[in-house]
């Protein structure tokens, strides 16, 4: 029988592990948490999702992403926007105030990804890059 560590849902499990306590090491006192920084990451790449719906992206209860929806809004990074389709709900946009944030978290992150594709030839890199994402979308569609 095959050891669990080298099933490929454990290594991606602990590869992503290993990346968010990189990423937490790289913060500095002024930086996000790692919460936070995820949800305006979010927010850039789906600029104008209702909460629920990030919620359900970044796997948080409604009420966790609120709260860091509020710490966010107090930075002046996000603002939420209510919806025209649906008045009980809300929208969330970035402020130009998260673009000097977003350019910190975007250098922490490629400073872990070089760390971590250290001394792997470019070209696995691509492949690894392409395999992954047609496992994302492999399963986004079941």
């Amino acid at each position: 029988m095959k050891c669990t560590e080298d099933t490929i849902g454990f290594l991606l499990a602990d590869v992503s592990r290993m990346m968010r306590q990189a990423y937490q090491r790289e913060l500095t006192e002024d930086q996000l948490t790692l919460a936070q920084a995820r949800a305006l990451v979010y927010v850039q790449r789906h600029e104008g999702l209702r909460q629920f719906e990030l919620a359900e992206l970044l796997e948080v209860a409604p009420m966790t992403l609120a709260r860091l929806l509020d710490t966010l809004v107090a930075q002046d990074l996000v603002e939420r926007r209510p919806d025209p389709q649906d008045r009980r709900a809300f929208r969330v946009h970035l402020r130009p105030a998260a673009a000097e944030q977003l350019a910190r978290i975007d250098e922490a992150a490629e400073h872990i990804r070089r760390n971590a594709l250290q001394n792997i030839a470019p070209e696995n890199q691509a492949v690894l890059l392409q395999t992954l994402q047609h496992m994302r979308s492999n399963l986004s569609t079941r």
